[in-house]
Order: structure tokens, then C-alpha cells, then sequence
């Protein structure tokens, strides 16, 4: 959905849970996503940053289980080389989502893990809560960290944030899709912050045909 109508307009099975993906346009959200799916282009990945302008639905569904839940990615921020008005636009439409009665449960919230807190990322931690919403701290790009690295952004963000996302007091989650670390607990939170109990091992399987895609 690129507009707050077709948002409104938008034929989602909205009794499914909703766990949304937001980030600066420069993070790595989509190849977060095409990893978690197993996929190369299940999200498009671009060497300019802001490739996602609109709202996209995954309808997500392990294999041998009924219970699914929609994977919302949401558009980047803070990216400057793209015109204000645009960056006005997807904010709105962000803000008409995450402000809207069919919000998602958790906001996952997707920062470099090479990088201090960003104030823009520190702004969205901040929405989230006075907006009652529940989120998750994941940081990218941990196969470029250090331990030095990791210990220093673990120390800040419980600075930033000692009421770290769904009180999960063990800090930020390092994530890597070049390597894949993390992946397999990033699905359990997943699954945790849809209220989908986990019946299978947490390691998704190469999805069969039409058990993830993207709704428009």
C-alpha cells in the first residue's frame, strides 16, 4: 500500500496478528526479510537506500501448522537523498499504521549494530511506547561487529532503553543475513511477538510455494 487509502482500503485478513519490520533505509530490512524467507527477492534489495516506499504484508505460515500471521515491512526512514516530500509521505503512512485500529502487537525495530543510537531510532523507541505499542531492538550488520562493538551497543541501549522491548532485559538481538546469525532466534521472537506458539523447530524450512507472499 503506497497511500493512507489503500492502507484503509487494503483486502488483509485483519484478524491475523501483525508484527511489523521498521528501519532506516540503509539497515537492511530487506535482505532481513529475504533471509527469514529463505528467498533472494522476496523483498527488493537496492545499493540505494530507500527502495521501500509502501507498506507490504507477508502472510506468514511454517509448514504443518495452521496459525499465521502477517510480517508488515514498513518504509525506511531518515534517508535524505530522496525529496522531503516524499520522506513526508511514507512517514504519514507509517504513522497512519502504527496509529491505526489495526496496528500491529510488536514493532521490530531493525538499527546498526556498527553504530551508537541514532536519534531517529531512539525517536521511534520513544512513539512506541506512548503509543502503548510493544518492540524489539534487532541489530544488523552483526557480522561486521566487533565484541567491542557489541558489548558498547548493548551498554547504550540499555542507557537508551533499560525497558528493553517485550522486557526482554537480555539486551538487543544481533542479526546477520550474510551469515545468518541470529536467525533462527529473531523467528522465535517472531512467533512470540504474533502470539504464535512455536510447535516445531524454530529454524524456518525452505517455504513450499505460497506459504509466504505478498499481499499488494
Amino acid at each position: 500500500m503506497y497511500t493512507i487509502d489503500q492502507l484503509h482500503k487494503a483486502e488483509i485478513d485483519w484478524s491475523l496478528p501483525q508484527v511489523a519490520l521498521a528501519g532506516r533505509s540503509n539497515v537492511g530490512k530487506s535482505s532481513c526479510l529475504n533471509c527469514l524467507g529463505n528467498r533472494k527477492n522476496l523483498a527488493r534489495t537496492s545499493a540505494t537506500p530507500g527502495k521501500t516506499q509502501s507498506v507490504n504484508f507477508f502472510r506468514i505460515r511454517f509448514p504443518g501448522e495452521d496459525a499465521a500471521f502477517h510480517l508488515v515491512d514498513l518504509p525506511g526512514y531518515g534517508y535524505a537523498r530522496r525529496s522531503k516530500s516524499e520522506r513526508d509521505k511514507w512517514a504519514a503512512l507509517m504513522e497512519a499504521y502504527l496509529s491505526g485500529a489495526r496496528r500491529p502487537r510488536t514493532v521490530v525495530i531493525l538499527v546498526d549494530g556498527r553504530h551508537p543510537p541514532q536519534q531517529l531510532d531512539v525517536d521511534l523507541v520513544d512513539y512506541c511506547r506512548a503509543a502503548g505499542l510493544d518492540w524489539l531492538l534487532v541489530c544488523t550488520k552483526a557480522d561486521k561487529c566487533s565484541q567491542k562493538d557489541k558489548t558498547a551497543r548493548l551498554h547504550e541501549w540499555r542507557e537508551v532503553a533499560p525497558d528493553m522491548l517485550l522486557q526482554d532485559r537480555t539486551g538487543p538481538l544481533f542479526f546477520s543475513s550474510v551469515t545468518r546469525q541470529g536467525r533462527d532466534a529473531l523467528w522465535r521472537k517472531l512467533r512470540e511477538a504474533a502470539g504464535v506458539p512455536e510447535s516445531v523447530p524454530a529454524a524456518m524450512p525452505e517455504p513450499a510455494p505460497g506459504t509466504a507472499h505478498q499481499s499488494s
